[in-house]
């Protein structure tokens, strides 16, 4: 399926520059070195470089100040080559993440976290959505399932995850909205009498493991978001990816992604498409 988001996004951009249009950008700025951060960047820049966009990461010491952060997105707002970019969370402790977001032009901001497109996202009117949920509402699509009138239950109330994730469902009369949604989080008491009861079942808590098959629905539908390193001594490595979701809910569960591999891929997808999107909205606010 995200093959097919990347080839959608591909088509997209050769018609964009074939109509006169530049190039669209992706930029994403990394501070630190954490390895599971660079892992994903590189596969942002991989993506974007095979749909056609221009790919470029600006990577910052982990002790860089949060003046010298703010100048870098203050050089990306202005840089006309760029469409569209983020900056890889999580921040540095001595960086306040809200100051940092509140910085990025809503129009680049592809990653759909400042408060302009958050308040978009709650009317009901997105115009550049987080990745992760709107790649999993294409992947319920993708396999037919209606959440109309679903009882779907989020573990995790992130701001890129559960939160739009909750209001993208409940939607009127559109397609992947309609829901009926419970979030949950990690102060949620008897987590396990929350997701019994869920048609669809999202797991975006980082806890691996968290859900065993006694906590799901029979025949629920089960997307795992949860990616996280934990020790395994078989694997040359010494770790493996582990999600939310235990590996016995497979055997309740009507359908369930995979970690790695599921929505991960997805996210990547759908920010690309996301970036056309920032393309388009840069194209008609400076008339170029």
């Amino acid at each position: 399926m995200a093959e097919k988001v990347r080839a959608e996004v591909a088509k997209d951009v050769q018609d964009w520059i074939a109509a006169g249009n530049a190039q669209p950008g992706l930029a994403v700025v990394l501070v630190g070195d954490d390895p599971a951060s660079a892992a994903y960047v590189r596969g942002k820049e991989r993506a974007s470089a095979e749909v056609g966009m221009l790919s470029e990461t600006r990577n910052l010491p982990a002790d860089v100040t949060q003046d010298e952060l703010l100048k870098v997105i203050e050089e990306l707002n202005a840089d006309d080559r760029i469409t569209g970019f983020l900056v890889q969370l999580p921040l540095p402790d001595h960086i306040d993440e809200d100051t940092v977001l509140h910085a990025i032009d809503p129009a680049k901001d592809v990653d759909g976290i400042h408060p302009f497109n958050m308040g978009l996202l709650l009317a009901g009117t997105p115009r550049l959505a987080p990745a992760t949920p709107s790649g999993i509402l294409r992947l319920l699509a993708e396999e037919g399932v209606d959440t109309r009138g679903k009882h779907v239950v989020i573990c995790g109330r992130s701001k890129i995850v559960g939160r739009p994730l909750a209001a993208l469902l409940l939607r009127r009369g559109v397609d992947g909205g309609d829901a009926t949604v419970t979030v949950c989080h990690s102060r949620t008491r008897d987590l396990g009498s929350y997701t019994i009861q869920a048609d669809i079942l999202v797991a975006a808590m980082g806890v691996p493991g968290l859900i065993t098959k006694e906590m799901v629905k029979p025949g629920a539908v089960v997307i795992d978001v949860g990616t996280v390193r934990v020790e395994d001594a078989s694997r040359e490595r010494g770790w493996r990816l582990a999600g939310d979701i235990a590996l016995d809910v497979r055997e309740v569960a009507s359908m369930r992604t995979p970690v790695p591999g599921g929505v991960g891929p997805m996210t990547i997808a759908m920010l690309l498409k996301n970036v056309m999107t920032a393309a388009r909205l840069v194209a008609a606010h400076t008339g170029r």
